[in-house]
């Protein structure tokens, strides 16, 4: 079955209107048992990095380091699984390349 212009029109009106969602919707993720929370949105934008200051050791960065990647790490993993959740409900599990 073909999809006509009314079908694409109405689907292109959900995909902008998730997108919005998406940008509107944070996740966060964390380390060092919460010493580092990074929030981004639904399109994996990084929103904040708060850092406790008890996290700050000058003489060992790369511990601080690595609780920011990792935490950056599982927001991002969390913003990807929240937009394949919304692609699905949008494409009803069709894979359309270029829309996740």
């Amino acid at each position: 079955m073909q999809p006509n212009n009314k079908m694409m029109q109405q689907m292109q009106q959900r995909l902008e209107q998730m997108q919005q969602e998406l940008e509107e919707t944070e996740v966060q993720g964390t380390a060092g048992g919460g010493a580092v929370t990074v929030t981004v949105n639904g399109l994996r934008n990084v929103k904040s990095i708060k850092i406790d200051p008890e996290a700050v050791d000058p003489e060992d960065m790369e511990i601080l380091e690595d609780m920011i990647l990792a935490a950056i790490n599982e927001a991002m993993a969390g913003a990807e699984q929240l937009s394949q959740e919304k692609m699905g409900a949008l494409t009803g599990g069709m894979n359309i390349p270029g829309l996740t």
